[in-house]
């Protein structure tokens, strides 16, 4: 643990994906209550609401893949909320993600639902993809998640694993979707539990904006409540432009790159969803 000096002394201007103190998504306290943001209907912070999600698999189910039974992969699927609903279509279905409780979660549900979905936990950088998928989904803004080199090694990834004319769908934030109104944004919020931790903390949060490699930092300090111990995570972001998103692409392989409107409901996230059909080797 550390103390308020930390604070203090922090590097003012950390560099991209080079914290140690990521989000840790595989610890059982985290993953548990990660889960419960999924599951929370108030909100939009883990997973969209059910409404939203319904809107989403319906057009992905009729309008990606002509309602015809396919392989479909789902990167960072969290606890099967998309999986499970096309997995009920007819779909065959595939999930990996980091987070133990969310998949724990999905398996129950795949288990009393009889539904053709596998899940695997793992870091999408490092597990192996399976083979002849119609559909790969990266629904959750991952590909802003990863540093462009490790999102090359993902795509590429993902080209091996579709079959000819396979899809990917991406949506991904726009640059005005991911930069705060000022370079540096700080502000601070006090929780009697969160997603941080069961007991009262206190949160401290800033937002880094580097307009030359179009990044941004975040980075979150949480304040015990009762024995004043710090706690610091940070997590970055790759914004793109369409020139930028179309390069990545071609390069790992894809091609008929098209852009489609924001999935229903994540307007005011400026996402922009991408469809490949298609690709090369």
């Amino acid at each position: 643990m550390l103390n308020i000096q930390y604070i203090v002394d922090r590097a003012r201007k950390p560099s991209p994906w080079s914290s140690t103190v990521s989000f840790p998504w595989n610890q059982p306290d985290f993953s548990r209550r990660i889960l419960l943001e999924h599951l929370n209907q108030d909100h939009d912070m883990a997973s969209p609401q059910t409404e939203k999600i319904d809107k989403h698999v319906q057009f992905i189910h009729e309008e990606l893949l002509s309602s015809q039974p396919t392989r479909i992969l789902d990167l960072g699927c969290g606890p099967g909320l998309y999986t499970s609903r096309l997995a009920q279509l007819g779909h065959t279905c595939i999930g990996v993600d980091f987070s133990p409780a969310s998949l724990e979660y999905a398996k129950d549900q795949a288990v009393e639902q009889s539904l053709d979905c596998t899940y695997i936990q793992g870091d999408l950088r490092e597990v192996p993809f399976p083979g002849n998928l119609g559909l790969i989904m990266m629904l959750h803004g991952e590909m802003n998640a990863f540093s462009k080199n490790d999102m090359q090694k993902i795509l590429m990834k993902i080209n091996a694993a579709l079959e000819t004319n396979g899809q990917l769908l991406l949506p991904s934030s726009t640059i005005d979707g991911i930069r705060p109104k000022q370079s540096v944004e700080r502000t601070w919020s006090t929780y009697e539990s969160g997603l941080f931790s069961d007991s009262p903390y206190l949160e401290l949060d800033e937002n880094m904006w580097d307009p030359e490699t179009k990044t941004l930092v975040e980075r979150y300090f949480i304040v015990d409540g009762i024995t004043g111990e710090v706690s610091e995570y940070s997590s970055s972001m790759q914004a793109y432009t369409k020139a930028e998103y179309r390069s990545l692409l071609n390069s790992c392989g894809f091609v008929g790159i098209k852009f489609l409107p924001p999935l229903f409901g994540m307007e005011n996230h400026l996402f922009c969803a991408i469809t490949l059909t298609g690709r090369k080797k």
